[in-house]
């Protein structure tokens, strides 16, 4: 006796391993994929410009956000909201903040590789290695910058002096351009070890993925507001800030020229610190040369205090 078998086209199957449209007995179309809806990152949210506003990557395959005066002051009103609860902060703990967002990058290196890539980068895989590396470092430095940074004054007198860092406040910063995610953590790093709070103007050439690192930020510790990005125009941007009279310091990267000129200017209505700073590329893969590019000693100040010795 001859068993008969079936093949092909004859054999049933499961209903388990039928698509929904092939279980209904009809057929589904194409399936359109769900495009990534790109934010600003403010107070530890992803929020919609107020504008409404969008512009394109320089691929031409996503909108971000374009930034508008408003948006600017609502990423300083969170960065002052953030700014007693980090600066009150152990340096040890903040330390271990920036650690595990560097733990956080080390999960996500293809992600940020393949959007670097995608922005034009040439070193993609070097640079995403150096960025989690410099995060790594100034995770280190957090509760050693005031051993360093500190002294005991000599006195002539019954008392003593001596001299402690103090953050600055709520800093604005123009990132460089290039290289993107290694001189956005390069630039953001040294800000924040201190106690301080960043509201960063990013790359206007890959914004991208400054965005996927906001998804870092966002998966991390790091508490809402300490770190919040606009993209965007930088000169539309930065002006509001340098006349933000609640923003104590500005750190431009590659800013030149008029606008320059014009946010020294507008800085000097509240005695803002600026430092203006000019780096090519190569120098933020320098592990030395780039610690010298983003001295922590630029965004503190020095509080001295005297103490009677008693008789």
């Amino acid at each position: 006796m001859t068993q008969r078998r079936q093949v092909g086209s004859d054999r049933r199957r499961p209903a388990a391993e039928l698509e929904p449209s092939e279980q209904l007995g009809v057929a589904g179309p194409a399936r359109l994929g769900v495009k990534k809806t790109w934010k600003l990152f403010l107070g530890g949210a992803f929020v919609r410009s107020e504008s409404g506003r969008y512009l394109v990557t320089a691929d031409g395959n996503d909108n971000y956000p374009h930034a508008s005066r408003k948006d600017a002051r609502d990423a300083v009103k969170a960065a002052q909201g953030a700014l007693s609860g980090w600066a009150g902060r152990s340096g040890y703990n903040r330390g271990q903040i920036l650690y595990r967002l560097a733990e956080v990058m080390e999960g996500r290196r293809e992600e940020l590789m393949e959007s670097l890539e995608r922005g034009g980068a040439s070193a993609a895989r070097s640079e995403v290695d150096a960025a989690i590396d410099r995060a790594v470092s100034h995770a280190g430095w957090c509760d050693k910058l005031q051993s360093l940074l500190a002294s005991s004054n000599p006195v002539a007198g019954p008392h003593f002096g001596f001299s402690i860092p103090e953050p600055i406040g709520v800093v604005a910063i123009a990132a460089p351009d290039r290289p993107t995610l290694l001189g956005l953590v390069g630039s953001i790093c040294p800000v924040i070890v201190s106690g301080n709070v960043a509201v960063v103007v990013v790359s206007e050439s890959d914004p991208r993925t400054t965005l996927v690192f906001a998804e870092c930020l966002a998966t991390s510790d790091m508490p809402g507001g300490v770190v919040n990005l606009l993209t965007g125009p930088r000169q539309e941007l930065l002006t509001p800030l340098a006349k933000h009279m609640a923003v104590r310091a500005l750190d431009l990267w590659n800013v030149a020229g008029e606008l320059a000129v014009s946010l020294e200017r507008d800085a000097a209505d509240n005695v803002k610190r600026v430092s203006r700073r000019e780096a090519d590329e190569s120098a933020w893969f320098d592990a030395e040369r780039g610690a010298a590019l983003t001295g922590i000693e630029r965004f503190v100040e020095t509080k001295t205090v005297w103490h009677p010795m008693g008789a």
